[in-house]
């Protein structure tokens, strides 16, 4: 399983761009995206851009994965991470 991390453009080109995340930057390759200015914002797998987001989307991706590593530390209320599920109707299996 791979997940996509969103990450902010610091400059780059056609090819690649130095993109920042979590305080940390890497070299990601813009070959399916294309140029993007300083800024945007991008969802990166295995250091490949696959889409550009905007703010608000990277923003809940963020706090999606915040949320997993707080399951994973054990915690049991994980509302605040995941607001957005709790306006959204119940869907039955497979839709």
């Amino acid at each position: 399983m791979c997940l996509g991390i969103p990450m902010q453009v610091v400059h780059g080109d056609e090819w690649s761009a130095l993109c920042l995340a979590d305080g940390s930057q890497r070299r990601v390759s813009m070959a399916l995206v294309g140029a993007q200015g300083a800024g945007t914002w991008l969802l990166v797998q295995q250091d490949t851009a696959r889409e550009v987001l905007s703010a608000a989307q990277a923003r809940e991706i963020e706090q999606a994965l915040a949320g997993v590593a707080a399951a994973l530390r054990g915690e049991t209320d994980l509302a605040r991470y995941f607001g957005d599920l709790g306006s959204a109707p119940p869907r039955a299996p497979g839709h």
